[in-house]
């Protein structure tokens, strides 16, 4: 006797539990290219996940869109409990190296000069390899200009580890004043957020982002939450 087929639904909920990275629709698609007549749509597969996010409401885990592909996690709230599953410390990050990646989100594309000249003080190289290392930034290409300086701009592992969709989720412009008057509550549970998505995220590869109306990370919340841990100016 042959056992019944599962639901689309019950596929897709499988695949997301045990895929080590987000899964984007596309993706999602491909475990149906079999199916004929039966494959379901671009549109059905979002109306199923749309229904999955329903049933985890509620629950420790939720499934979200973070950096365009879709995945299970840890809800932010229940973090600091699962977090003592691992005893060793977090990494924390210095607000030099912050500060570097907030400009870098703000101001994308742009070249490590462009940044310096915004800080006001040198670009540790130290600050550059962890920011790559993270694979939280990326060179997209070379300003035309003497000495070809590397351009930098944000990755969609970024994305995913601070749990965000897009750029656009982050503050925008218009509610911003002046960078050194930033409302220090935007991002109050950013930290949260990044740890109950380290407890399931994986690596999501690399994609280009739209430059234009970038939002900055608030420089004085990052540095609050993640204080000096050696990385230079």
């Amino acid at each position: 006797m042959s056992l019944p087929q599962p639901t689309h639904k019950a596929i897709l909920e499988a695949a997301i539990m045990a895929a080590d990275a987000p899964l984007g629709i596309e993706r999602l698609l491909t475990l149906f290219a079999e199916e004929g007549e039966n494959t379901p749509s671009r549109d059905d597969i979002k109306a199923v996940l749309a229904e999955l996010v329903t049933d985890y409401t509620g629950r420790g885990i939720e499934l979200r869109d973070a950096g365009g592909g879709w995945r299970f996690q840890t809800r932010a709230e229940c973090a600091p409990w699962v977090n003592r599953l691992w005893e060793e410390r977090k990494p924390r990050y210095s607000r030099a190296l912050l500060e570097t990646l907030a400009i870098i989100a703000y101001r994308q594309p742009i070249t490590r000069a462009e940044i310096e000249d915004i800080r006001g003080v040198a670009v540790s190289t130290n600050i550059v390899k962890t920011l790559h290392e993270r694979e939280w930034v990326k060179v997209v290409g070379h300003r035309d200009v003497p000495g070809r300086p590397a351009i930098f701009a944000t990755t969609r592992e970024f994305l995913a580890y601070f749990n965000l969709t897009s750029l656009s989720d982050m503050p925008t412009l218009a509610e911003l004043r002046d960078i050194d008057e930033l409302n220090t509550d935007l991002f109050a549970d950013f930290e949260a957020q990044a740890l109950a998505a380290e407890v399931v995220v994986g690596r999501v590869d690399d994609a280009p982002l739209d430059p234009h109306a970038m939002p900055l990370i608030p420089l004085e919340t990052a540095a609050a939450l993640a204080p000096d841990v050696g990385e230079s100016h």
